[in-house]
């Protein structure tokens, strides 16, 4: 998981959790999540698409995309503040709704 809100965080680990997930991260700057996505193993990713300092995640989808990891991104932005050669992944809203994210879950893992 990336996200670079601590309270986000915990909230999302939380609902990971409870459906029977157990949660890598989470990296919470673009470096720390680009090194994860290179080097551990998961089985996929979610990702926050912004993070502090005007970074974004973007990089670490194209790594997960090449290791055929599947991912999704979370945004309060919508599809627009997703790089357009990535919309194909699915794209979680902030706040997150419990029973999207059981679904993006069941889909990608």
């Amino acid at each position: 998981m990336v996200e670079d809100e601590l309270f986000v965080a915990m909230l999302v680990e939380d609902l990971l959790t409870d459906l029977g997930c157990q949660v890598v991260g989470p990296a919470s700057s673009a470096r720390e999540a680009l090194r994860v996505a290179q080097g551990e193993s998961f089985d996929f990713a979610l990702l926050d698409v912004n993070l502090g300092d005007g970074e974004t995640s973007f990089d670490t989808a194209e790594a997960l995309r090449l290791r055929g990891v599947p991912f999704a991104f979370v945004t309060g932005y919508g599809a627009e503040g997703v790089r357009s050669d990535l919309r194909d992944a699915p794209i979680l809203s902030k706040p997150i709704d419990p029973r999207q994210l059981a679904r993006v879950v069941r889909d990608l893992g």
